[in-house]
């Protein structure tokens, strides 16, 4: 198979499961009361109408671009994080842990440097503790990374209830961020933070990784062919740990560029589903890096008309995730019947060549 019958398979395959996604969603509209063509009509409009809701897209996209880098940098390795939540929930912690006992001691620009690194370490030493577990022991790291988000999610419990709580001791959450370590908005009339910015030029840094390093290389190799990289002195249970342990720092910093660029503060059960997006969004972009960019956009756009549309009709509020998990079954199914296109295409190829 050639590339360019890979991508045209890619780009159908896609293009078919976002289509049935919506078209199987607005069916369900009119058992909601909603007009389908009314509701389709008030989603364009309602996120295009002003300068405010169209930043919306690009906040609600910035971390889904990097939890989506997240499980696309395992994949490559043929590895499944499906833990980025909890990734993403240790950034949250480490980076508002640093951004609240330093903010008043140190300079904003500083503490935000800080605050970033910490969200990238305690991110990767999440997932470097899977990829040990992994590497060392052979558990099976889809389970392993499931089952260390509930880890992650009773320790954000417990610190928002004793250590990171508010000083009144009401609530479960933190103290609001002071300002001086906010994230600088970047375009005026929107809450559009530097988030984004760092959010594209990690999945840059991450093709430029896997496509232009020899960590790279080592890392794509051990995922296609684990013998033909032992035989070729890539140590493949080396490479586990180093994959889960970058995945881990890419969720990481997804919870920096969420509590320092949008939230200012901590708090429960938040931005819940964010883990679960990105799988969708890296299975949608093949684990493109810069696939990864428009696969988010899409999941970034639909949240924000879907909750235009809940404001501005009859809709519940749970037409948002109506449409999203529509839109993820079915890019779950296509990667199943893609996979199976690729291969037949690949045994007929074979077949092609031993008959000549």
């Amino acid at each position: 198979m050639n590339k360019r019958s890979d991508f045209a398979r890619l780009i159908f395959w896609t293009l078919l499961a976002i289509f049935l996604g919506l078209l199987i969603c607005y069916l369900f509209l009119p058992l909601m009361g909603v007009s389908p063509s009314l509701a389709f009509t008030t989603m364009v409009t309602g996120v295009f109408s002003d300068k405010f809701t169209m930043g919306n897209i690009l906040i609600k996209t910035t971390p889904l671009i990097l939890t989506g880098l997240a499980f696309s940098f395992t994949y490559k390795p043929n590895l499944y994080n499906i833990g980025a939540q909890g990734q993403f929930y240790m950034g949250c912690m480490f980076a508002v842990a640093v951004s609240l006992k330093l903010g008043e001691k140190l300079p904003g620009p500083l503490v935000l440097i800080l605050a970033c690194a910490a969200a990238m370490a305690g991110g990767a030493l999440t997932g470097f503790i899977i990829g040990f577990l992994k590497a060392k022991a052979g558990a099976n790291e889809f389970l392993v990374s499931m089952m260390s988000t509930y880890v992650v999610i009773y320790l954000l419990q417990y610190s928002l209830g004793s250590w990171l709580q508010e000083d009144k001791h009401e609530y479960l959450k933190t103290n609001s961020l002071k300002k001086s370590v906010w994230l600088p908005k970047i375009i005026d009339g929107t809450s559009v933070s530097l988030g984004i910015v760092i959010a594209v030029t990690a999945a840059i840094v991450v093709w430029l990784i896997l496509y232009r390093t020899t960590l790279g290389y080592r890392v794509r190799v051990t995922g296609q062919n684990i013998n033909a990289a032992r035989l070729s002195g890539i140590n493949p249970v080396k490479e586990y740990m180093i994959a889960f342990a970058i995945s881990g720092a890419i969720a990481g910093l997804a919870g920096f560029t969420e509590i320092n660029g949008m939230q200012h503060m901590l708090l429960t059960d938040f931005e819940s589903s964010i883990g679960s997006y990105g799988i969708g969004i890296a299975i949608m972009a093949s684990a493109n890096p810069i696939g990864v960019i428009f696969a988010a956009l899409l999941f970034g756009f639909l949240q924000v008309g879907g909750t235009v549309l809940a404001h501005s009709t009859d809709a519940p509020a749970s037409v948002i995730d109506l449409m999203l998990g529509f839109v993820m079954l079915f890019v779950l199914m296509s990667f199943f019947f893609r996979r199976r296109s690729e291969l037949r295409a690949m045994k007929k190829q074979a077949l092609t060549k031993e008959e000549s």
